[in-house]
């Protein structure tokens, strides 16, 4: 048999990859005998190696809010309760000693306090106890950081009744929302006091009773499963203020307002209760983890019946930048790792090597036509997640005008207005130059169905017979012949449409996009620009980039987690989105998720999904099935509803070794 090996060689002082095929001898049985099955034992069973593109961009969990970077967050540090298996509707306890609940008075008749008990005999990595009122430091500076480009905006809306998301909301009307410098030069001590008293009011630890308690600003029916997601993970309050963040003092937090990843104190560094350590991470390389020999959880007590439990048995995760799909290719098929990141249009190529395909709720697998194949496939998945084609009604420049997305900053045919999006006949003909289509058969392979609005099909609120934008060449020229009085077929445009390298499903869209505006009129030029993920991120997130290429995977499995960043929250503030319209959907979104009968919901955020297509905000695209595809000698993989698609939860699996 043949294989594809890459080995690491010397060369001038130098290590390089070398990929060379080579040849095996494989014994045949005689004629009359059956080959056995195949044993597929791990190289090296104490070490998981998962290849893939994009980097973390911090390791702050206030911060974190992207697919990379919660592969080391969420195994390094620990939340309160988690999803119970694979069931996204209800909990276990994790940090906490039981999940509240109205029966065990956990939570109270009227929705809005919930009390945890906290566990004892917890030790943080770097050897601090955790006690009650580190899970309030954890919570009071996620609020009062409330940065624009993380997740604290599900816990800022229940608890401090902020539609907005944004800590500063009662402050000038939010006119310093994200500007750290702004807030402390303009807000009043009185102001920036008040704001401070209240986070701090909205959550309570007692030390002695051993207990920690939210106090809502409404009653929030998601609020376990936020707790559970994104922004609750736990921190040593002690070990954080030593490395020079906020003190927790009301009279210094405004200095530690919306840092950014690259000023926050925890960005780099990182210190949980969790089953991993990080060992290291070198920022465009790799990201390792080892053990935790000393955690907490006993073995023989998991957290669910067949969860894990004890010391966790991989003892190395090992996760490598490699941008380039052969070379992750070819380390999968040498077995040199466990996993790597297969994206859909290079799938076939994979699924030869398939010996079993599995069922992710039975655990039970089908031998392929090749059963002694490596790997293993887990399929389907269902799909939470979505990338979409956003659009900016006003990209932010320079003192000088100038940003590098947008060419001359002028309709001039060598650029585009800040604002060029603002028209709507443009954003319609965005819509209608896009081939769904092909981007579902080239992207996909088919795999997926399309949306007609944020909410993912299978969701309360979608709306099966929602309107669409249907691929239409003419009408697209027609909408840009009625944009900005009429100049474009004359003048043209020039922008570019950026996605993150190594990222090829994104990259088929913008060459979609660009193909077929180019094929209406020459003087319609869309570059595409390929970026590091961190470098991609931080100028989505400044509002830089005119049209971005990017994807949500839910947080929670609620509506609620779709409309808020597709239409006034993530995503409508890197895209500039008018205020006017914001406080449309905002309203909707607000009244659907306190509503308690889900006909009402439901009626609401169809009325929000028509508002949305009314106003072409963004080219809604395609609900991907999942997969993983993972060698055989793997055992134990989870798939978690609102875990991600790069986020592998390391603690529950093993590797087989020889007997």
């Amino acid at each position: 048999m043949t294989r594809v090996v890459v080995e690491e060689v010397v060369e001038e002082g130098e290590v390089v990859e070398v990929t060379r095929v080579v040849t095996e001898v494989v014994e045949v049985p005689a004629e009359g005998e059956e080959a056995g099955p195949a044993e597929f034992v791990a190289p090296r069973p104490d070490t998981y190696t998962f290849l893939s593109f994009g980097d973390v961009d911090t390791l702050d969990p206030a911060l974190m809010y992207d697919n990379v970077s919660s592969g080391v967050v969420n195994n390094v540090y620990e939340p309160l309760i988690y999803f119970n298996d694979t069931d996204a509707t209800s909990f276990v306890p994790w940090l906490a000693t039981e999940v509240p609940s109205v029966e065990n008075g956990g939570i109270s008749e009227d929705g809005l306090t919930y009390t945890f008990n906290i566990r004892e005999g917890v030790t943080f990595h770097e050897g601090g106890t955790l006690e009650p009122h580190d899970v309030e430091y954890t919570f009071e500076r996620g609020l009062l950081q409330s940065d624009v480009g993380g997740p604290q905006w599900l816990y800022i809306e229940p608890m401090m009744g902020y539609v907005s998301g944004d800590i500063t909301e009662e402050i000038a009307e939010g006119a310093y929302a994200g500007d750290p410098e702004g807030l402390k030069t303009n807000a009043s001590p009185e102001e920036l006091l008040a704001v401070c008293e209240k986070a701090k009011a909205s959550v309570e630890s007692d030390d002695a009773a051993g207990t920690v308690t939210f106090n809502l600003a409404q009653p929030w029916s998601p609020f376990l499963a936020t707790l559970a997601a994104y922004g609750g993970r736990i921190v040593d309050s002690e070990w954080v203020i030593e490395q020079g963040d906020w003190d927790g003092s009301c009279e210094t937090w405004a200095d530690f307002y919306s840092p950014g990843s690259e000023n926050s104190t925890l960005t780099s560094i990182a210190n949980g209760t969790g089953p991993y350590m990080l060992d290291h991470w070198t920022p465009g390389e790799e990201w390792v983890m080892v053990a935790n020999e000393n955690y907490w959880r006993p073995e023989g007590e998991p957290p669910w019946e067949g969860g894990p439990s004890g010391v966790a048995k991989i003892k190395t995760v090992i996760y490598r930048v490699v941008n380039e799909w052969g070379t992750r290719f070819a380390a999968l098929q040498a077995g040199d790792a466990e996993t790597v990141q297969v994206n859909d249009d290079v799938k076939p190529q994979v699924m030869p090597l398939v010996g079993e395909i599995c069922d992710w709720q039975t655990r039970e697998c089908t031998p392929t036509e090749n059963p002694n194949g490596p790997l293993r496939l887990w399929e389907p998945l269902p799909g939470t997640s979505r990338t979409d084609v956003f659009l900016n009604f006003n990209a932010v420049t320079d003192e000088q005008g100038n940003n590098p997305y947008i060419g001359s900053g002028q309709l001039d045919g060598n650029g585009i207005p800040p604002d060029f999006f603002s028209d709507i006949n443009v954003r319609r003909a965005m819509n209608n130059c896009f081939d769904y289509d092909l981007y579902l058969a080239e992207a996909y392979n088919g795999n997926g169905v399309r949306n007609n609005g944020p909410i993912i099909q299978g969701m309360l609120g979608y709306n099966p017979d929602g309107e669409m934008y249907e691929f239409d060449l003419d009408q697209c020229a027609a909408e840009l012949e009625q944009a900005w009085g009429g100049v474009l077929p004359e003048t043209g445009f020039r922008f570019s449409i950026a996605f993150n390298t190594g990222n090829t499903l994104r990259q088929t869209a913008a060459e979609i996009l660009q193909a077929n505006l180019g094929s209406i009129n020459e003087n319609y030029q869309v570059e595409i620009v390929g970026l590091p993920w961190p470098t991609y991120l931080r100028a989505f997130r400044a509002v830089q980039l005119p049209v971005a290429i990017s994807g949500w995977g839910e947080d929670i499995h609620d509506p609620h987690n779709w409309v808020q960043p597709f239409t006034f929250g993530t995503y409508a503030g890197r895209q500039n989105l008018p205020e006017e319209l914001v406080a449309q959907f905002q309203d909707l979104a607000s009244r659907a998720v306190q509503a308690t009968d889900n006909a009402v919901r439901e009626e609401l955020y169809y009325e929000l999904q028509q508002l949305h297509h009314d106003q072409a905000i963004q080219i809604t695209l395609i609900q991907p099935d999942q997969y993983q595809f993972e060698q055989r000698w793997v055992e134990g993989y989870p798939y978690f509803l609102s875990a991600d698609e790069f986020y592998v939860t390391f603690y529950n699996m093993s590797l087989k070794g020889a007997e």
